[in-house]
Protein backbone atom coordinates (compact mmCIF):
# COMPACT_ATOMS: atom_id res chain seq x y z
CA UNK A 1 0.00 0.00 0.00
CA UNK A 2 2.71 2.46 0.97
CA UNK A 3 4.64 1.77 -2.23
CA UNK A 4 1.54 2.15 -4.38
CA UNK A 5 0.68 5.50 -2.81
CA UNK A 6 4.28 6.63 -3.07
CA UNK A 7 4.18 6.01 -6.81
CA UNK A 8 0.82 7.75 -7.23
CA UNK A 9 1.50 10.75 -4.95
CA UNK A 10 5.24 11.03 -4.52
CA UNK A 11 4.81 10.77 -0.74
CA UNK A 12 7.49 9.07 1.32
CA UNK A 13 6.54 5.66 2.74
CA UNK A 14 6.73 7.05 6.28
CA UNK A 15 4.20 9.75 5.34
CA UNK A 16 1.79 7.11 4.04
CA UNK A 17 2.25 4.98 7.16
CA UNK A 18 1.65 8.01 9.39
CA UNK A 19 -1.51 8.91 7.48
CA UNK A 20 -2.84 5.34 7.71
CA UNK A 21 -2.05 5.16 11.44
CA UNK A 22 -3.94 8.41 12.06
CA UNK A 23 -6.91 7.20 10.01
CA UNK A 24 -6.97 3.96 12.02
CA UNK A 25 -6.74 5.89 15.32
CA UNK A 26 -9.69 8.08 14.25
CA UNK A 27 -11.73 5.02 13.31
CA UNK A 28 -11.94 5.94 9.63
CA UNK A 29 -9.93 2.95 8.39
CA UNK A 30 -9.65 -0.66 9.54
CA UNK A 31 -6.47 -2.68 9.08
CA UNK A 32 -6.91 -6.28 7.91
CA UNK A 33 -4.29 -8.98 7.99
CA UNK A 34 -3.05 -10.03 4.58
CA UNK A 35 -4.21 -13.45 3.39
CA UNK A 36 -0.70 -14.81 2.94
CA UNK A 37 0.23 -14.24 6.59
CA UNK A 38 3.08 -11.90 5.66
CA UNK A 39 3.84 -8.44 7.01
CA UNK A 40 1.74 -6.67 4.41
CA UNK A 41 -1.63 -5.40 5.61
CA UNK A 42 -4.68 -4.35 3.71
CA UNK A 43 -6.92 -1.48 4.69
CA UNK A 44 -10.60 -0.85 4.23
CA UNK A 45 -12.95 1.98 5.16
CA UNK A 46 -14.51 1.65 8.59
CA UNK A 47 -17.90 2.87 7.32
CA UNK A 48 -19.90 2.76 4.13
CA UNK A 49 -19.65 5.76 1.81
CA UNK A 50 -23.38 6.44 2.16
CA UNK A 51 -23.08 6.63 5.96
CA UNK A 52 -20.13 9.01 5.69
CA UNK A 53 -21.94 11.27 3.19
CA UNK A 54 -25.03 11.34 5.42
CA UNK A 55 -23.02 12.27 8.51
CA UNK A 56 -21.06 14.97 6.68
CA UNK A 57 -24.23 16.37 5.11
CA UNK A 58 -25.90 16.62 8.51
CA UNK A 59 -22.80 18.29 9.95
CA UNK A 60 -22.66 20.77 7.05
CA UNK A 61 -26.36 21.59 7.39
CA UNK A 62 -25.96 22.16 11.13
CA UNK A 63 -22.81 24.30 10.83
CA UNK A 64 -23.66 26.43 7.81
CA UNK A 65 -27.45 26.61 7.85
CA UNK A 66 -28.12 26.09 11.59
CA UNK A 67 -29.92 22.86 10.75
CA UNK A 68 -32.51 24.48 8.47
CA UNK A 69 -32.93 22.73 5.13
CA UNK A 70 -34.96 25.48 3.42
CA UNK A 71 -32.10 28.04 3.14
CA UNK A 72 -29.81 25.28 1.87
CA UNK A 73 -32.27 24.24 -0.82
CA UNK A 74 -32.92 27.84 -1.84
CA UNK A 75 -29.20 28.53 -2.07
CA UNK A 76 -28.57 25.53 -4.32
CA UNK A 77 -31.69 26.12 -6.40
CA UNK A 78 -30.55 29.67 -7.16
CA UNK A 79 -26.83 29.08 -7.62
CA UNK A 80 -26.52 25.58 -9.05
CA UNK A 81 -26.58 25.00 -12.77
CA UNK A 82 -29.05 22.15 -12.92
CA UNK A 83 -30.14 20.33 -16.03
CA UNK A 84 -33.86 19.98 -16.70
CA UNK A 85 -33.55 16.29 -15.81
CA UNK A 86 -31.98 17.17 -12.45
CA UNK A 87 -34.77 19.67 -11.76
CA UNK A 88 -37.37 16.99 -12.52
CA UNK A 89 -35.63 14.56 -10.18
CA UNK A 90 -35.48 17.16 -7.39
CA UNK A 91 -39.16 18.01 -7.85
CA UNK A 92 -40.01 14.32 -7.61
CA UNK A 93 -37.97 13.95 -4.41
CA UNK A 94 -39.60 17.02 -2.86
CA UNK A 95 -43.07 15.74 -3.77
CA UNK A 96 -42.25 12.39 -2.18
CA UNK A 97 -41.00 14.18 0.93
CA UNK A 98 -44.30 16.08 1.25
CA UNK A 99 -46.34 12.91 0.78
CA UNK A 100 -44.27 11.07 3.40
CA UNK A 101 -45.06 13.80 5.95
CA UNK A 102 -48.78 13.16 5.77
Amino acid sequence: MARELKEATGWAENTVRTLLTRLIDKGAVVACEDDDGGRARRFRPAMRREDCVKAESESFLARIFQGAAKPLLIHFARDARLTSEEVKELKKLLDQSVHNER
